[in-house]
Order: C-alpha cells, then structure tokens, then sequence
C-alpha cells in the first residue's frame, strides 16, 4: 500500500497571484507605469537580496522591522550576512551611489517588486507583499514634494479611486527633532503609568513611534503630547508652506496630521499617507516622505531625496471594493480544428494572426483527447474571443476557412473565407468596429 504523500502549500503570509486576479494586477501595473513615465520617471530594478548591513543603517537598528521583522541568514558559501529586502528605498539609494547615477544631474526613478517581513499575516499584510515606489533624487525644494503627491492623484484619478485621502505633516530636520524628542521623552515619562508595555519599551529608543499607537487608552495622553510642528525652525517652516501652497493652487484636498511620523531614521521635513476607510486596520495604501540625510548616511556626496511607496494588494483591494471586475484575459480569435491537417492550417494561420498584432488562442489536445467541435466551441465562447475560426476536413479541402463572430448582438455569423484571406478579414472586421473592445492600434500585419 502506497504511502499518502503530503499536500505542499504555499508559506504562510506568502501569497500565489492566480489567473483570474492577474488582469487587475496588469490594470494597476501598465496604468501606474503609465503615469510614472507622463512625469519623466525612470525604471530600476535592484537586487531582492542585499548586505544585511545596508537596511540596518538605512531603516534603523532600533526598529521593529531591524528587530523582528528582517528575513535574514548567513550564505552559506562565504559567510556573508544578507536580508531579504523589506522595502525598497535603501536598495535604491545604494544603487545610486554605487553607480554614481547622480553625477549629471537629479534623477527620477520607480521601481516595483516583491517585499518581505516578518509580521503575523493579516488582511492587507503579508510576508510577501508587493510594492509600487519611486524616488526623486536631487532635488531639494518643495515642488517635487508636491509633484509627487499630484502623481499619486492622478493614479488614483486614473484608476477610479475615490476613497483615497491625503494626510501631510512635516517632522524637520534632525536638530528640531532632537529638541522635541527630549521634551516628549519627559511628557511620557510624567505619564508613565498610562503607556502601555509596546510604549515603555520605545520611550528613549524611538519615542516618535508612540504617537502613532493604535492603543485607545492612549490616545487622550497621545492628543496631548508636545506637537512636532511646534518645534519646526524658519527652513523647515517655509518648505512645508511651499508645500502646501503648491497643493492649494492645484486643488489637492489634505489634512495636517501632526501625529503622521515615520518609524524609519532617514526622514526629514516633508512625511505624506494616503488613507481610506475601506480595508479595515490597514488603511494606508501609499506613504511617503524626504529623506535628505540618507545618501550621505551611505557615504554618497549630501544629495536630498524624497519618494513614495505604495503596497499593490491593498490596491487591487480597493479596485475590487470599488467595483472594478476581474474579467477573465482576452483573445482576439480561438482556433478551432478537427483532424491532423486542419491542425497544421490553424497552427499556420494562428502564426499569421499573431504576425498581425492580433491575440490567438490555438485549441489543443488534453488528456481526454482534442475534442469535438461543439466542445471546442465552448472553449471559443468562453474566452471571450470576438471570432473563431473553424478549420475541418471540408475547410481544408476547399483551402478556406469558417470564421464565426461571437460577439454579434443580432446572433452569430458565420463567413467562408479563402484561407489566404483569412487574417485580412479578420483585421477588418476586429478595426472596423466590432462588438470588441481590445486595442489594436498595434496591428501591423503585412501580407
């Protein structure tokens, strides 16, 4: 008796994207690079292993996600230290400075990939989890700030998301938070008994984090803690108001919330979410600040940067809560053939099709067998092909073939085309305004 083998599943917090999520996936992907390259941004793609060294310095080591969060280990073939990356800024500087891609002036880059930490897998949280970011590199003022929260906007416009909201602080430099961090450690440490044990444990290591606790028996105290802004030095005042000027001018809605900080070391003056109500605990989709200090923290030449990331599933959530439909992928023409020399003409014409820009789905065999063609037909209709094209014994004979529109309102027509003639007609038909909505301003088929 054969032993029962045991069922492999995915790592938990570790998600598969299956087909019938990939067209959203693609919708967000092709409309956010879309937007991104309307403002001059720049593809990079940088390593999903990198030095563990490089986000210690980066994120902080006195940070949850340094001290618990990090999937690191030790390579076995050189001892060398190395994480799996947790975000994405740190890997993008480094690779700014290594490649001294600033030398000739600013940059604008974007990037997006798969992310890892190691946090209790919930809804909008994963260990996996995948990011959409860019970085402006080299620029100082506040117009890129605000450049890039109207790119976020207009994504979110293009996207038909409406139930986003901008949140806007600025956290200064880091002698201004020096000064406020030494009178918030004193109002705390007044109010001792009312901070919780996550609270006591960040009081001298990252007190800023505090206000950002979801604790409600702490929120009175929170309300009530020295305001950062408070403390904000004549610079940092005048770039957030350049700021803000910028988004009043162009109609961008926000709220100033004094207690949006940042639990990474490396920001500094402008910090920005973008926050609905819609998916529960995890309501942020997008965060963003400067990060001035960072470059030359890495041991770059003092270069400003600012950058945004923003997490794709809690998107594809919001897409999907707002209506947007998973609708199956598309093909332009489903071949279907019965007998080895019809095979051999729709693989022939599937190539042309192809060649001239169109989507072609050629029917092949399974183990039950090729099928026949009123299961073919089936398969035609439900992948949402605008026509099939019905190669049989007959066809082959006559050197033509039967092409059939599945999307006709007033019933199906069916046409015997001269096989030569085929991909012609079809390209008609498809350009020529059918009940079809695929884009084919690609077409280039030559004859």
């Amino acid at each position: 008796m054969s032993e029962k083998k045991e069922k492999i599943v995915a790592i938990k917090g570790m998600n598969d994207i299956l087909p019938a999520d990939a067209p959203l996936w693609e919708l967000f992907e092709n409309t956010a690079e879309s937007v991104l390259k309307s403002y001059g941004y720049q593809k990079i793609v940088t390593p999903i292993v990198e030095e563990t060294g490089l986000f210690a310095r980066a994120i902080g080591a006195v940070t949850d996600i340094v001290e618990k969060e990090m999937y690191s280990f030790t390579d076995s073939m050189n001892g060398d230290q190395l994480t799996l990356r947790p975000e994405g800024t740190a890997g993008v500087v480094r690779a700014v400075i290594e490649h001294n891609l600033a030398y000739d002036g600013p940059k604008r880059l974007w990037y997006k990939g798969p992310m890892f930490r190691h946090e209790r897998p919930q809804r909008g949280r994963y260990r996996q989890f995948f990011q959409f970011g860019a970085e402006a590199i080299g620029f100082s003022g506040p117009d890129i700030d605000a450049e890039l929260i109207m790119l976020c906007r207009r994504l979110w416009d293009d996207l038909g998301l409406d139930n986003i909201r901008l949140e806007l602080n600025s956290i200064g430099n880091a002698e201004e938070r020096q000064r406020h961090r030494a009178d918030l450690i004193a109002y705390f440490e007044a109010n001792i008994d009312v901070l919780d044990a996550e609270a006591k444990r960040r009081l001298h290591a990252n007190p800023l984090r505090i206000l950002d606790t979801k604790n409600p028996a702490m929120q009175d105290l929170v309300n009530a803690a020295p305001k950062l802004l408070d403390y904000l030095g004549g610079e940092s005042l005048a770039h957030f108001e350049g700021l803000k000027q910028i988004l009043d001018a162009n109609n961008v809605q926000y709220t100033v919330n004094p207690r949006l900080v940042r639990g990474l070391d490396y920001y500094n003056r402008t910090v920005f979410e973008w926050v609905t109500d819609l998916l529960g605990a995890q309501g942020t989709v997008c965060a963003g600040g400067r990060y001035d200090p960072l470059i030359e923290t890495f041991g770059g030449k003092p270069t400003p940067g600012i950058g945004f990331a923003m997490g794709i599933e809690r998107l594809i959530e919001l897409m999907k809560a707002q209506g947007e439909p998973a609708e199956p992928a598309q093909c332009d023409v489903y071949l279907v053939h019965q007998g080895e020399d019809a095979q051999m003409k729709a693989f022939i014409l599937g190539e042309r099709l192809r060649d001239a820009g169109l989507d072609a789905v050629l029917h092949c065999a399974t183990p039950a067998g090729a099928g026949s063609f009123k299961s073919q037909m089936k398969k035609a209709d439900g992948s949402g092909a605008a026509f099939a094209v019905i190669i049989g014994a007959d066809e082959v004979a006559g050197g033509v073939v039967a092409v059939k529109s599945l999307r006709e309102a007033e019933g199906q027509q069916q046409t015997s085309v001269p096989f030569d003639e085929a991909v012609d007609f079809i390209v008609d038909q498809i350009v020529g305004g059918h009940d079809h909505d695929h884009d084919h301003e690609h077409v280039h088929y030559h004859p």
